[in-house]
């Protein structure tokens, strides 16, 4: 029985935790053998940052926030035992540590405890890496090793060639909200372009909405329930590359992985309590992924292509396959002679099975706006839609953030599910459009 140790069951959150406290004792050892009132001169209050003179660590930035999220669903749920008006209480911190010999230490956790549903209540380290950087000519390289986040795409509503960390669904459905993933990370920086290669030798298992939260199958996804293909299980050691370079307008990348997938494929099970339940199954895959962007001023031109061997259609067969994410992105500056700028986005978004794919993302159209006041409190507005171009299942998506002080911000989102086809994967959430208002203060 597979178990992820990173998340709620707090092996990794513990790991976190115990990495700050060893730091911090250090740190607080150090300034205890200075005077207290000399301690921390170069102090800023708004920044968070203190370089204590005797310390081992030449600077000291701490940062985080604290968020209320509401949910609204208009329509009654569509499962039993789902609710309707979830809150939710979200809690970011971030401390950076850098030594005098010019390595650093990052730590970034993060906690949310949500009103309905208790695995939405969860806790992840998003970051508890050292940092080692060095020159080699006229190359630079650096080391993360530890756990951190590592983001690869250029599109705007599917990030295919992003497979490094695991999605953590219960934060939002579009999947771009990541857990944090253990690594060793090197990067290699020379004038002819930039190589990394990862190696991760833990999967994290993909988390899902419980009983009473929404945005769920009717059935439950049983994380106790879930097998490997291979033998190792979560132990295998997965591995990433990727070579990226800019060449005059063009920015490209080429990415190879080779491991775990990220996606499991959801089977039938029966548990103890004779409830019908989906046991995750993780399977063996290996994708190579190309994403570049090209610059032709207003316009930005943008692709994302895969192609991935080793996963099972929602038929549940073998299928090799590949996929593809196209389109772009043209601003309008200084709208009517205002600060206001706009941007129109458009993409395509295409997988070959089709019908048998598993994603939402079968042969899509994605079409947007992005505003951007350019005000002080840094007002920016995102319309968008995902319309199906096999049905008419469509996704309407309006997000609004705002500052509302040097601390506080205010964040809106609405999405609305119309017209959800019976084929589409997106059907059984059908009944849950929603509206969410979230505060947050900076500190």
């Amino acid at each position: 029985m597979a178990r992820d140790i990173v998340g709620v069951d707090g092996q990794a959150v513990a790991l976190g935790w115990r990495g700050l406290a060893l730091l911090l004792s250090l740190t607080l050892g150090d300034m205890a053998a200075a005077s207290g009132s000399q301690l921390c001169r170069a102090v800023d209050a708004q920044a968070g940052t203190c370089a204590a003179p005797g310390s081992a660590f030449a600077r000291v930035e701490f940062s985080g926030s604290l968020g209320v999220e509401a949910r609204y669903f208009p329509r009654s749920p569509g499962h039993p035992g789902q609710g309707s008006q979830p809150s939710s209480l979200i809690a970011k911190s971030s401390v950076y540590l850098e030594s005098q010999s010019g390595w650093s230490f990052t730590l970034s956790p993060f906690f949310r405890f949500d009103s309905e549903d208790p695995r939405r209540t969860h806790a992840d380290v998003h970051e508890a890496y050292a940092l080692f950087v060095g020159f080699a000519g006229d190359a630079q390289w650096e080391v993360r090793v530890g756990v951190d986040r590592v983001f690869w795409g250029v599109v705007e509503s599917n990030n295919l060639v992003d497979t490094v960390n695991q999605v953590d669904l219960v934060e939002h459905p579009d999947e771009k909200s990541k857990l944090g993933q253990f690594m060793g990370h090197l990067t290699y920086a020379a004038p002819w372009g930039v190589v990394e290669v990862l190696g991760m030798p833990y999967h994290r298992q993909r988390t899902f909405p419980g009983r009473s939260g929404r945005l769920r199958f009717p059935w439950l996804v049983d994380a106790d329930l879930a097998t490997y293909e291979s033998s190792a299980e979560e132990r295998h050691v997965d591995v990433a590359a990727r070579y990226s370079h800019t060449v005059g307008a063009l920015d490209f990348g080429i990415s190879a992985f080779d491991g775990t997938s990220r996606e499991p494929f959801l089977v039938p099970a029966f548990r103890a309590d004779t409830d019908i339940a989906l046991a995750p199954h993780y399977r063996q895959i290996r994708q190579f992924g190309l994403d570049g962007q090209l610059t032709l001023g207003a316009w930005l031109l943008k692709l994302e292509a895969i192609h991935r061997t080793g996963m099972l259609n929602r038929l549940g067969r073998e299928e090799p396959y590949a996929s593809f994410v196209g389109g772009g992105e043209y601003s309008f500056y200084s709208v009517f002679g205002s600060a206001l700028d706009i941007t129109v986005l458009t993409e395509w978004c295409y997988d070959e099975r089709g019908t048998r794919s598993t994603t939402k993302f079968e042969n899509d159209v994605f079409l947007g706006a992005r505003l951007a006041f350019n005000d002080v409190q840094g007002t920016e507005l995102l319309v968008s839609t995902l319309q199906g171009t096999d049905h008419d299942s469509r996704v309407f998506s309006v997000e609004l953030n705002r500052r509302l002080s040097d601390r506080w911000s205010l964040r809106l989102e609405a999405i609305a599910l119309r017209e959800l086809d019976p084929t589409d994967i997106l059907y059984e959430t059908r009944r849950d459009s929603f509206v969410e208002v979230g505060i947050v203060y900076s500190f």
